[in-house]
Formats: C-alpha cells, structure tokens, sequence
C-alpha cells in the first residue's frame, strides 16, 4: 500500500505544482515560513501516518528524539506547533501529508471557497481578501475540493485503489508509547 501511495504522491505532486503556479500570483509561501505548522491541528489519514512513520524511522536520533520531546509538549493541546517542524522546517518534508502539501491554496469545498489560515496575517491570498467582509475575489478558483477525505476520491487516486483509513488529528495518532 504504501509503494502505491507513494507513486501516487508522484503524481499529485505534479498536479499541485500546476495548482500552486496558477494562484502564484496569490501565493506567499517561501522556505522557513511555518506559520500553518505553528497553528493548527490538520486531519491526518492513517494511510499518511503509515507514510510519515516510514520516514521517521529514517532519522538521525538525534532528530527523533527532538520530534519526541515536541511530542510529549503538546499533548492534550488544540492548537500546537507540529512536532516534526525543527527550526522553521518540516524534518519529513518529503513524507509530509496531503493536508500540509496543499495547504497555502485556496479551493473550492462544498461551493465555498476555503482559505488558509495565514490570510489573516496578510500572507496568502491577502491582496484579493477583504477582511471586513471575508471575502476573496479571485476570477479563476480551484473548483476540486482539496480536503482530504476528498483527495482520495480525485481521479488521480482512484486509479492506485489507495484505503485512506480512520482520519484524525495529528496529535491524536500518538499515545505516549507509540514514538
């Protein structure tokens, strides 16, 4: 399963790379900038979890035991710095989630357009938000619905017959033993 997975990442990589040049115009997002990692708990697949776990037991331990300390300071938190940022970079980047590798777009879900969070602080999508009235006037939106329990219904997925699997936060995924 995770051979596929990551083959399919290969292929929505591409696609959101198309996706991020078209809203360049709107995009803030540049190396160091973790302002969506510092705030926030993001649904995480178990099938991405599965993924990122892979790529943890690669690390250094002295890497690992960073991640573990992070981990043990935000349990039982609603909003929390991701444990796998290290000095404003994500320590697994190449095994990060769906909900992380979009994240900085703006996209259509359930015909309301879903903005991030970084909006607010005059990053993304800030020249064409109107703060008064939450309002974004962008001529040519994402229509497909990038939230991940769609993702794995987008037809570049379908094709790899990927199991998603439970979805839950982040921080919810580790016990104290589990890392």
């Amino acid at each position: 399963m995770l051979n596929r997975y990551k083959q399919f990442l290969e292929i929505f990589d591409e696609h959101i790379k198309e996706l991020f040049e078209e809203q360049k115009k709107y995009i803030k997002c540049k190396r160091g900038c973790s302002f969506c990692c510092e705030h926030g708990n993001y649904p995480f697949s178990r099938l991405e979890m599965e993924y990122i776990m892979s790529g943890y037991i690669k690390l250094p331990n002295d890497i690992k035991d960073i991640i573990r300390k992070n981990l043990s300071n935000i349990k039982n938190k609603e909003d929390y710095i991701c444990p796998f940022l290290i000095n404003n970079l994500c320590s697994l980047y190449q095994y990060r989630a769906l909900t992380c590798r979009i994240h900085g777009l703006a996209y259509l879900s359930n015909k309301k357009l879903k903005m991030p969070e970084c909006v607010n602080i005059g990053l993304n999508y800030s020249n064409v938000y109107q703060k008064q009235t939450k309002e974004v006037i962008i001529k040519n939106p994402i229509t497909e619905n990038l939230r991940i329990d769609e993702i794995f219904g987008l037809e570049i997925a379908k094709k790899f017959n990927l199991e998603k699997g439970e979805i839950r936060k982040l921080i919810d995924w580790f016990s104290e033993d589990k890392i």
